[in-house]
């Protein structure tokens, strides 16, 4: 019995992969008992560290930073998708005045590291005389305009890799370029491209952390600014575990949002195999327009 990619292991690979993966384990938890056991003899899990924690207003302060994450977050994603999709189209145009300039525009933003981009919308541009440019604005400008490049990519790729045969037989039947590809390409190589989209948006959720250094007040900013109390010990290191926690658990979130929906897809994807073809569909729809 062989998989795709090599051979099955027999009995002695396997005890070996076993062995092998039972030292890696070992050596895993020895390197985080080690930083734990660091941590408690420098005195980073004592009361006194985590005594800001316990305030009330600090709690309430470090949920509003939560809030100003999920927002900035939510409004980025929502328009990286946005100027992804339209990117991707204007590349796969067949106008050379459309396609060359989302050509550029896409290489020249995914090749900018986002934290330069961050800072030069906020402290770039107004000394251009560009004015009213706010700590959000900034952090989802810059987020919006690097993820976009990205996902545009994503679709192009997705689209690109569908056989030709669909684009051709929708076009056979009457319907437009923009028709192939609303009811024909997008709708498939969305649902085939949807792991490395939500992958995406997670890298988004984490990106937002870069804010701290155009002073928007998200979750790392709190965290910096706590940790650097030193009437309270200067907590550095329980503030930097508050902020990963909370990282952590609105990535596990996302993740399972991302798997409630593929699980959806992939149902209605089972319920429409017995049903038209995504060509019928499109036919159905030109008929219907007509």
């Amino acid at each position: 019995m062989t998989s795709v990619l090599f051979d099955a292991p027999g009995p002695k690979a396997k005890t070996r992969y076993l062995w092998l993966g039972a030292l890696a384990t070992l050596l895993v938890v020895g390197v985080v008992a080690f930083v734990i056991i660091r941590f408690a003899e420098s005195g980073q899990f004592t009361a006194a560290k985590w005594q800001i924690f316990t305030f009330p207003l600090v709690q309430q302060t470090i949920l509003q930073a939560t809030g100003a994450t999920l927002s900035a977050f939510a409004t980025a994603a929502v328009l990286s998708l946005a100027v992804g999709v339209i990117l991707a189209v204007g590349k796969l145009s067949d106008h050379k005045w459309v396609s060359v300039p989302c050509y550029w525009f896409v290489e020249l933003f995914r090749a900018v590291p986002l934290l330069i981009l961050m800072m030069i919308i906020y402290y770039g541009l107004p000394t251009l005389g560009i004015q009213g440019i706010t700590p959000f604005t900034a952090v989802v400008a810059g987020l919006t305009l690097y993820n976009g490049s990205v996902l545009a990519e994503v679709f192009r790729a997705g689209i690109e890799s569908l056989p030709k045969g669909q684009r051709e037989a929708g076009v056979a039947i009457g319907l437009r370029k923009s028709g192939v590809m609303l009811h024909i390409l997008f709708p498939q190589a969305s649902r085939a491209m949807l792991p490395v989209i939500i992958s995406q948006l997670v890298v988004i959720l984490k990106d937002t952390a870069l804010g701290f250094i155009v002073t928007y007040n998200e979750v790392l900013f709190q965290a910096k600014f706590f940790g650097s109390q030193a009437q309270y010990g200067s907590p550095i290191v329980p503030a930097a575990i508050v902020a990963a926690v909370i990282y952590v658990g609105l990535c596990l979130i996302l993740a399972a949002i991302a798997k409630y929906v593929e699980k959806q897809l992939s149902h209605s994807k089972k319920l429409a195999k017995g049903g038209p073809a995504p060509v019928a569909v499109a036919e159905k729809v030109n008929l219907e327009s007509q």
